[in-house]
Order: structure tokens, then sequence, then C-alpha cells
């Protein structure tokens, strides 16, 4: 799971690529289309295409000779439910996290390696307060 959101997220950031994908959330365009609006050469828009195709942010279709991208909006929003999620979650449910829920229960616990957190802890729960 960690690795579909390390591939989600590099391709989410880089500038180009969010102006590509804000572009096509507008309407589909094609490569061409996407060259001269960025003003950038087809090889660099192609390659950022790809990166966005391979995280399944975009969505292609081929018209005779033009292939046209959009942004896919239900793919895009799942993904960010499910990020959501996984920030919501317990730490204990997410085995691609074991071996470091693991460490974090055995740091607990060990004393001489914890750092004195209160502070730390009523400064962010006061943070979350006022933002909510």
């Amino acid at each position: 799971m960690v690795v579909s959101w390390e591939r989600l997220f590099k391709a989410l950031g880089q500038s180009t690529r969010l102006k590509i994908l804000k572009l096509l959330s507008i309407r589909p365009l094609c490569v061409c289309e996407l060259e001269t609006v960025l003003g950038m050469n087809q090889p660099a828009i192609s390659q950022h295409l790809r990166v966005l195709r391979e995280a399944g942010l975009v969505m292609e279709k081929r018209e005779g000779l033009w292939t046209f991208y959009a942004l896919d909006r239900k793919r895009l929003d799942t993904a960010m439910q499910q990020f959501q999620a996984f920030v919501e979650a317990p730490l204990e449910t997410i085995p691609d996290l074991a071996f470091e829920t693991r460490r974090l229960h055995i740091l607990d616990q060990n004393p001489l390696v914890t750092c004195d957190r209160e502070p730390v802890l009523s400064f962010f729960r006061q943070l979350i307060e006022r933002t909510s």
C-alpha cells in the first residue's frame, strides 16, 4: 500500500504535473495543445503524462492521429478518500507498517530513549482544538 502512495505523490509532487492536471480538469487536451499552453516540447510533456498515467490520474483516448488526455476525477477522488482513511486508520491495522508499529511500542516502553514529549503533545492538542 505504501508503494502505491509513493507513485501517487510522486506524480503530484512536481509543479508541471500539477499544472497539467489542472488544465486537464478543465477539458481533455492533446499533447500539442499542452505544448502550446505550457510552452514545453512534446517529449517533456509526454514524460509528465506517462507519470500521471502510471499513477492512474489521467485517462487517454485515441482519436485519429491524436491522443487526448483527461483528468480521471473518479480515481483522484477515490485516492484522496483512501489516503484520508490511511492517515486516520489505527497504526496496527496497516500491514506495511507492522515493523514500525512494533518499534514504536518498544520505544514507548524504553524511558532511556523517549523524549519528554508532553509539552509538544499539549501544544499540538491546543493547535488542533483551535482549528477544529
